[in-house]
């Protein structure tokens, strides 16, 4: 068993990155913004609000279902934060949205009052500058390095936070850096009731799965899977259901249901991911308590490591990240131990590697399908003792080595793909 000092430095570090969002995170991230600007203005109806925003926050922000409002994208994001979010809801902002809100918020909308802009040379992907005016006062907040990172706050000229020339040394040196056999280790040895928290993935993200089905979220792909046609074509297998309850909750996030998820490294939908596919398996499979605890937390420990490499934001779609731990856990459920889990990593990475992130939207869900088949695909060829080796592709004989050639992909030689793919979706004709 790790030491304790060990394990607690991974549960602060899990509690960190898997909390409560509802929503998709990025606008929920600019209405956060956005809350805090106008309240350190006191409350004041702000008179134009700027928004200043990396590539990657615009991108995974334009096409995606804004919850309880039925409209998507930035702006209504903007106009709820401001007039009635809570910066102490964190990614839950606007959970306290009702009807007549909702019209208030879109008679604000009306003013012109928001103008949204892309925040030039910067290096940091994931960057959100709000600047709120009224009554000639002015408030400056930003958020960035993570969804929920403030690093500079300002009202008129007195600056009340400013942390952002430690943006990249700050938090770094208190994080434990992983590596795939420390995140098995405590997955595997750590007292189950040190990690029993976990278990509020499985409780918020199937309960979205659930709630999805009453109504009709973005391509309903979920619901397709459940329908005859599919059972007939896929079957009424662990399979199909697995795929179906994770489309479920996807569908349900993207198409701006206000039902919170359970997210992971600031994504609601990498949350969905790691966790969805894990427990319905554990249910389908009979597995303990316990084995159910111990694949969550491998899944989404698994995924939280390879974001620590990769980044908050990239141009390599999340779902890859996510469905990685997911087949890791579904791994440990089959019975693999850790050089079971190893092999099944390195079948992810020699399939996945290269899918683009063209933004939050309702056909993440289709990603999410391809991500969530591969994944069981690749535990059971790991199981049956088959892997991809080091004499294929990206593919080394370390794991670690493995991840990183994936990560070194998607945050360093995607770049330029990242750039082509928010030039081709600000310049489409409906844009």
């Amino acid at each position: 068993m790790l030491e304790k000092k060990v394990r607690e430095q991974i549960i602060a570090l899990v509690n960190r990155e898997v909390v409560p969002a509802v929503g998709c995170t990025e606008p929920m991230a600019v209405a956060l913004c956005t809350a805090k600007a106008a309240e350190n203005l006191g409350n004041r109806r702000p008179e134009k609000i700027t928004a200043r925003l990396s590539a990657n926050i615009l991108k995974n922000a334009m096409g995606v279902g804004i919850p309880g409002t039925g409209m998507i994208g930035l702006p209504i994001a903007i106009a709820l934060g401001a007039m009635i979010g809570k910066s102490s809801y964190q990614l839950e902002v606007i959970k306290d949205l009702t009807p007549e809100t909702l019209e208030a918020g879109k008679c604000y909308l009306q003013e012109q009052t928001i103008d949204i802009q892309l925040k030039k040379d910067i290096t940091e992907k994931l960057y959100i500058e709000i600047v709120c005016e009224a009554d000639g006062h002015t408030s400056t907040a930003i958020i960035a390095g993570g969804h929920t990172h403030f690093v500079y706050e300002s009202v008129d000229s007195e600056i009340r936070l400013d942390q952002l020339n430690a943006l990249h040394s700050e938090g770094e040196e208190e994080e434990i850096a992983l590596n795939m056999r420390l995140v098995y280790d405590f997955a595997m040895t750590a007292p189950v009731d040190e990690m029993r928290f976990i278990l509020k993935t499985q409780e918020y993200n199937l309960r979205a799965a659930k709630e999805s089905i009453k109504g009709n979220y973005g391509h309903c792909l979920g619901k397709t899977m459940d329908r005859p046609l599919s059972h007939g074509i896929f079957g009424n297998t662990i399979f199909s259901n697995i795929i179906s309850k994770t489309a479920s909750a996807c569908d349900a996030r993207m198409g701006g249901a206000m039902i919170p998820v359970m997210s992971n490294s600031g994504s609601g939908n990498q949350g969905i991911c790691a966790t969805n596919p894990v427990a319905v398996f554990a249910q389908e499979n009979e597995n303990t308590e316990e084995e159910t605890i111990r694949g969550l937390m491998l899944s989404h420990l698994t995924a939280i490591y390879i974001k620590q490499s990769l980044g908050k934001l990239s141009a390599l779609c999340g779902c890859v990240v996510a469905s990685i731990g997911s087949s890791c856990g579904i791994t440990y459920l089959m019975g693999g131990d850790y050089s079971r889990i190893c092999h099944t990593v390195q079948n992810m990475i020699a399939n996945l590697t290269g899918m683009i992130c063209d933004g939050a939207k309702p056909s993440c869900s289709l990603k999410i399908c391809s991500g969530v088949s591969t994944a069981i695909l690749s535990a059971m060829l790991s199981i049956e003792g088959k892997w991809v080796t080091s004499a294929e592709g990206i593919i080394d004989e370390d794991v670690d080595r493995s991840i990183h050639n994936l990560t070194s992909i998607g945050k360093d030689a995607m770049n330029a793909t990242d750039d082509m793919v928010l030039e081709i979706m600000t310049h489409k004709n409906n844009c």
